[in-house]
Formats: C-alpha cells, sequence, structure tokens
C-alpha cells in the first residue's frame, strides 16, 4: 500500500539531550499505526517533530513528498491534523465555536460546505450536539476528548496524529473512544497514535511500533507485537505463565 506518512531516521534534541534518535516508521494509507512505550519515551517528541513544532534532523514524507521545509500551518493546510495530549480546547467558547474553529483554514470553501461537515460531526458526536451551546471548559473529560477529535474532523484530515487520547479517562469512556477511533477508520483517514495504553492501542491498530527511551526497539502488525513476550509482560501486565494458562 502506498504511504500516508514515511519518517526515516528521525532525531529530535532538547539542548545536549537527545530524546528521539533515529527513529523510522511508515503510515499505510487508511491505516491505524500506533506507537506504544513508557512515558518520557519520546512519543509526544515524535508528533511535535512531525508538525514542524520541533526541529529535527532526518526525513518526513507525507503523501511521498518531503516536508523538510514546510511550517506547521502548510502541514495543515496540506491535511495533516494533530489531536494533542491535553486537547487544548478554548474553554471559554461554546463547544460549536470550537468546532468552527477547526475549519478556520477551511473557511474559503464557504459557509455550505462548513455546515455540512458540522453536521456530521453532530451525527458522529450526538453528546456534542447536545452540548453545542455550552462552554468547552465545563464538560467532561470524555466529552472534552470527544470535542478536539471532532474539531480535528472539521480540518478534514487525511492524516490524523492521535497523542494520548485515553490521558486521564475513566475505563468505560477509553473504550468509547476507542470505538470511536476504530470507527473513523471507515471515512479512509489515515491515523498514528500515541499511547501508553499498549492494549487499547494494539487492539484497535493495524500496526505498530515500541519507543523506549527515543528508539524504535520493536515493531510488527497489532496483533503479532501483542504476542510478543516482552510486550506482552511490559506493556499487558502478562507473565508467562499467564499466558500460558491462557493458551
Amino acid at each position: 500500500m502506498s504511504a500516508a506518512l514515511e519518517i526515516e531516521r528521525l532525531s529530535v534534541a532538547y539542548g545536549k539531550v537527545e530524546a528521539l534518535h533515529g527513529a523510522s516508521l511508515r503510515v499505510a494509507e487508511g491505516a491505524i499505526v500506533t506507537v506504544i512505550g513508557p512515558n518520557g519515551a519520546g512519543k509526544t517528541t515524535l508528533l511535535g517533530a512531525v508538525m514542524g513544532l520541533l526541529r529535527s534532523r532526518g526525513a518526513v514524507r507525507y503523501a511521498g513528498e518531503l516536508l523538510d521545509q514546510a511550517q506547521t500551518e502548510e502541514r495543515v493546510a496540506r491535511g495533516m491534523c494533530l489531536v494533542p495530549e491535553r486537547r487544548e480546547l478554548f474553554a471559554e467558547l461554546s463547544v460549536e465555536d470550537n468546532l468552527r474553529l477547526g475549519a478556520f483554514h477551511r473557511r474559503g470553501e464557504g459557509a455550505a460546505a462548513i455546515a455540512a461537515d458540522l453536521a456530521a460531526v453532530y451525527v458522529r458526536f450526538p453528546r456534542l450536539q447536545e452540548r453545542a451551546r455550552q462552554l468547552a471548559g465545563t464538560l467532561s473529560g470524555g466529552e472534552r476528548q470527544m470535542l478536539a477529535l471532532g474539531r480535528a474532523l472539521m480540518a478534514k484530515p487525511r492524516l490524523l496524529l492521535l497523542d494520548e487520547p485515553s490521558l486521564g479517562l475513566a475505563p468505560r469512556i477509553v473504550r468509547e473512544i476507542f470505538h470511536i477511533i476504530a470507527d473513523l477508520k471507515r471515512t479512509g483517514v489515515s491515523m498514528l497514535l500515541v499511547e501508553q495504553n499498549a492494549r487499547a492501542a494494539l487492539q484497535v491498530a493495524d500496526y505498530g511500533y515500541v519507543l523506549e527511551t527515543g528508539e524504535i526497539v520493536l515493531e510488527g502488525p497489532a496483533a503479532d507485537l501483542a504476542q510478543n513476550p516482552r510486550v506482552a509482560e511490559t506493556y499487558l501486565g502478562l507473565s508467562a505463565a499467564s499466558r500460558a494458562a491462557g493458551a
């Protein structure tokens, strides 16, 4: 399959400390690819470099084109969209105003196109329609994550970068969010999903990478990684004995 995103030997340093070292990965068109690993492994740094928010060395190709000279705004205009770890909503604006801001760079398309996409987001997230006039800062954690996803969809992305979408959410809400992510695949959008919740990430992803101390140490089809003894014990909490008992 053709690649939505190709990263080759990407490195990022904060001063003299290299947070990401020679990372290479690929996101096929229409696929969900996850990067799992412990806190501080460099996962958020990876996304920041892909979006052009951090200076980096190496190559980032989007839809076959090298992005080394492209600013963040240009990457967004081309169809890349980041849903950040902290959601970064406009707390004093309404849910609907937050959604409309997601389509800001598309304002030249006209009000009818934006309204149609807003209606589509409300179909996907009925709870957001119920709270359309409510201030974003008053939403629950799960609703805030839905709003962050909805705002990203208003940008009509071809590549969606998700940074820890399960962070701080109750298990029931995590299941709901990951169900939404899996459903988004049907729209054809490609996704790079960064997560500490390895179990949920590997269940929804097609392919996965394990990032530790700034380096990719394992990769493979998500189903295979879930069966890998190192991944199972370190990230899924399954010992060799418990895996054997479940076999």
